[in-house]
Order: structure tokens, then C-alpha cells, then sequence
């Protein structure tokens, strides 16, 4: 018998048939394919990686090359661990972070106190800082813009107000898929450019190599360590991580394939952080840059013209994607610890992401920087985020709430050392504050 084959494309779809009566042999759907590895996970990573941890990176890329590439891979599994249990906790109970606190924590005053911390951390700091989200977006798309011929304020307050329509128009659709598909979108496309500009920098491997095996924290710099742990593991990813996955995971039994896809975010999520800090290290090590558009100059040898276009690009994708998390997750946040049963499309869910977003909107448009607010916000986080890693490590131990899904020995060991991390980062918080 003579086998003929015919190829046939669907959207996303490729089935390969066979002998005469074209009988399917084998079926390769493109979109599971690609929705085992990305998902409401990779949501986390496009919170983390804003214009808070690309400057983080720039500094200590070019304060101490890549020396601390160490920190980001602890701070790597360390979200790992967190944003898997906060995950899990959501799949197998059905109940947000915020839910979860509301419901079994004990009455009285630690519930309330807890509860306001949650608000205070989450709701208030996310929109003190959602003005930095937007500003960072714009400094990025400026980048594309040549000096002189249009008023600098005029472009900034433009694409401020068009920053923020875009991630309105994101939210307020209300559908999950569109939500995390742009996200996923700008996650990739931060992949592209700053693992291409790493590639084209050509690092010393064996620096980098020694950077990732050999822990060392040259002096007065423990801060930087603490700091590049702090804007990976971010209290407010705990509340939209929860939430997110019980969008797409319905049951227990697919931990498994949400475990593969919060694996794979989280660590992409890093591999572009460290990615920046190797981009430093090999071209602006020792100089006066603190941000990553003043890289630009720096690399013009090696990009060309190209270099603000590219790393603006990047720069763009950070501060957009993390204004449209930061409200997303100070909603799923009220949302829980106020018990309001509907989700997306609900108009108080949607009064306070609306809220957030506006206070960012102004306060970008006006230059005004809420210092007062900010601190306020960096405390509250700096005492919340603790206070939470040991509030999930002991609902995901617990047999009566988790049930077979609770934490084994291995994961509560792990998560005992996260607990002692955050409280690191807590410390760093509050010294950064305090103690100048």
C-alpha cells in the first residue's frame, strides 16, 4: 500500500493523517503545547519584572558585575516555593489569599490587624507606586521619540493618558484570556529584547559562571542582595497568583501541570533579571548609570542607533505590564478580605483597580511623587510579606485545610527558609526607611 500523508493547519493546530482513508494518526495541538508552560503564572512575572526591578538590576550590574547573580537565583526558588504554595492554596480551597486570611485567621484583633496590614500594603501601596508603572512605560516609549520636535512634557502627559487607556481598556473588559494574553505577550517580548542584548554584549562567561556558584557579597552592598530577593518576592503576586490560577485549574489533580507552568514563569522571570545585571557587568561596571535608558549611551558601540529603541522597548513592556498587575492584584486583595463573591466583571472589583490606576494616572501626569505614601507603603509591605509567607506556609501544611495537598516535610523545610528571607527583606525595608 502506497501512504500518502496530508498536512493540514488549523489556528494553532497540526493533524498529520495517513493511507488512503486519510485516518488521523497523531493530533499536535500547538496551543496546549503552549498552555502547559505558560499561563495565570506568567501573570507573576509580568508583575515582578517592572521599572523597580530593572533599575534594581542596572545598579548592581554596575556596581558589582556579577557578583550577586547568586542572590537572584535564591531569590528565584524562593518565589518558586511561595508562589506555588499561594497557588495550590487557590486550586484546591477555591479561596483567594485574601479569602483565606478572612476565613481562618481568628476572630478579634489579629484578624483586623491583618486585614487592615493587607489593605494598607496592598491597596495603598500599590497605587503610590503605580505612578513609577506608568512613568517607566513612557520613558520607554520616548526613547522612540527624537528631542525637539514635540514639547517633552506634551509627549509625556500624552502617553501617559495613553498608558493608561490601554491597561483600562486591558481590565476592563473584564475576560481573563485577554488579560493574560497580553501579558504573556509583554513577558516575551521583555525576554527578547534583554536576553538579546546579554548575547550581544558578549560577557565573560567564566565571570558570570563564578557569579552564579560562588556566593559572595562585596562590601557594604548586603543591601543589594536583600533588595534583589525583595522586588522578586513581592507580597501582592501572593493575592493575584491565588486568584489567577483558579481561571484555569479547576481541580487538585492538574497541580502537576500548574506546578510546570509556575516553575517555568518564575524562572524566565529571572533569567531576564539576570540578564540585565550581565548586560551591566560587561558594559557599564564602575560608571555613573543608574537606569537602564542611561545604558543606552553605554552600549551605542555595540547596538548602534538601535540601543534606545531596544532597551527603551524593554523598559516599555516592564512598566506596562506591571500597570496592569498592580490594580489587578489590589482588587483580587479587596476583594477577598471584604468577601465580595463575583470577580471581574463586578463594579466594586472593578471601582478598585479603576482607583489604583487612576491615582497612578495623576500622579505620573503631575511629576507629584507621594513620598510620605511611599514610605508608608514600604513598611506596611515590609511587615506584611512575613507575616504572609508564614500565614501560607502553615494553611498549606495544614491536613484539615489542604487535605492530600498539603505541604510534605521537603516543601515545609523550604518554606521555613523563605519565612527567615522575608524576614530579611522586611529588615531591609525598614532600614531603608528608618535608618536611611
Amino acid at each position: 500500500m502506497i501512504l500518502r500523508y496530508k498536512l493540514t493547519f488549523i489556528v494553532g493546530e497540526i493533524k498529520v493523517f495517513y493511507s488512503d482513508n486519510f485516518k488521523e494518526l497523531e493530533v499536535l495541538d500547538m496551543r496546549q503545547a503552549w498552555r502547559r508552560y505558560f499561563g495565570p503564572s506568567t501573570m507573576v512575572t509580568a508583575a515582578f519584572i517592572g521599572p523597580g526591578t530593572v533599575t534594581m538590576c542596572t545598579i548592581v550590574g554596575v556596581r558589582t558585575g556579577s557578583a550577586l547573580l547568586w542572590a537572584l537565583v535564591f531569590s528565584v526558588v524562593a518565589t518558586v516555593v511561595l508562589q506555588e504554595m499561594s497557588a495550590r492554596l487557590g486550586v484546591v480551597t477555591r479561596h483567594g489569599m485574601g479569602e483565606a486570611l478572612r476565613e481562618r485567621l481568628p476572630q478579634g484583633l489579629v484578624r483586623l490587624g491583618t486585614l487592615s496590614l493587607v489593605f494598607s500594603a496592598i491597596f495603598v501601596g500599590n497605587a503610590a507606586y503605580e505612578g513609577g508603572n506608568l512613568s517607566g512605560a513612557v520613558l520607554g516609549i520616548q526613547a522612540w521619540f527624537s528631542n525637539g520636535l514635540i514639547d517633552a512634557s506634551v509627549v509625556s502627559v500624552a502617553l501617559t493618558l495613553i498608558m493608561g487607556a490601554f491597561a483600562f481598556a486591558v481590565l476592563y473588559r473584564g475576560h481573563f484570556k485577554v488579560i493574560e494574553r497580553v501579558l504573556v505577550s509583554l513577558v516575551g517580548l521583555m525576554s527578547v529584547v534583554f536576553l538579546t542584548t546579554m548575547v550581544m554584549s558578549s560577557p565573560d562567561w567564566s565571570e558570570v559562571l563564578s557569579g552564579f556558584i560562588t556566593p559572595s557579597i562585596p562590601a557594604d552592598d548586603w543591601l543589594l542582595v536583600v533588595g534583589l530577593v525583595g522586588t522578586t518576592v513581592v507580597p501582592y503576586n501572593l493575592f493575584l497568583h491565588a486568584s489567577v490560577v483558579q481561571e484555569r485549574y479547576a481541580e487538585p489533580e492538574e497541580l502537576p501541570d500548574l506546578r510546570r507552568e509556575n516553575a517555568t514563569a518564575i524562572i524566565l522571570g529571572g533569567i531576564i533579571s539576570m540578564s540585565i545585571v550581565i548586560t551591566c557587568a560587561a558594559n557599564v561596571q564602575g560608571t555613573g548609570i543608574r537606569s537602564v535608558m542611561d545604558m543606552a549611551q553605554a552600549l551605542e558601540p555595540l547596538l548602534g542607533a538601535w540601543a534606545p529603541y531596544v532597551l527603551g522597548l524593554g523598559l516599555f513592556a516592564a512598566g506596562i505590564s506591571s500597570a496592569i498587575t498592580a490594580p489587578l492584584a489590589a482588587a483580587y486583595a479587596v476583594k477577598g478580605i471584604m468577601g465580595w463573591p463575583d470577580g471581574l466583571q463586578d463594579w466594586r472589583f472593578r471601582a478598585v483597580w479603576i482607583s489604583v490606576l487612576g491615582i497612578g494616572v495623576l500622579s505620573a501626569i503631575s511629576g507629584f511623587s507621594p513620598i510620605g505614601v511611599i514610605q508608608f507603603a514600604q513598611v506596611a509591605n515590609g511587615v506584611l510579606l512575613p507575616l504572609l509567607a508564614g500565614v501560607i506556609l502553615w494553611l498549606t501544611s495544614s491536613k484539615r485545610i489542604m487535605g492530600d495537598y498539603a505541604n510534605s516535610q521537603r516543601v515545609r523545610l523550604l518554606g521555613g527558609g523563605v519565612v527567615f528571607v522575608t524576614v530579611l527583606i522586611a529588615a531591609r525595608s525598614l532600614w531603608s526607611v528608618f535608618g536611611g
